[in-house]
């Protein structure tokens, strides 16, 4: 079975806003869930530069991008790719 591939940004304002604990994805998930995902951490997902409306911590889930990534929106987002 191919993993889940979750990035979470590492930059500044995603760090500060909530990815410190997003980093600690793997010890929070549900034990179901850590065989299926693959969680690293990247450098910068280039959405805080310019004029946006989108909100960090930036988190991709196989490529999607998740804009005010929580534990719950990124555990809710692998099980509906599960299924």
């Amino acid at each position: 079975m191919k993993k889940i591939k979750i990035s979470i940004c590492t930059g500044t304002a995603c760090y500060v806003m909530g990815a410190s604990e997003l980093l600690l994805l793997n010890e929070t998930l549900p034990e179901n869930l850590r065989d299926v995902v693959e969680v690293d951490g990247i450098p910068c997902v280039e959405q805080c530069h310019g004029i946006t409306e989108k909100r960090p911590p930036y988190v991709e889930i196989d490529g999607e991008l998740i804009e005010a990534a929580t534990l719950q929106t990124i555990i809710s987002k692998i099980e509906e790719k599960l299924c």
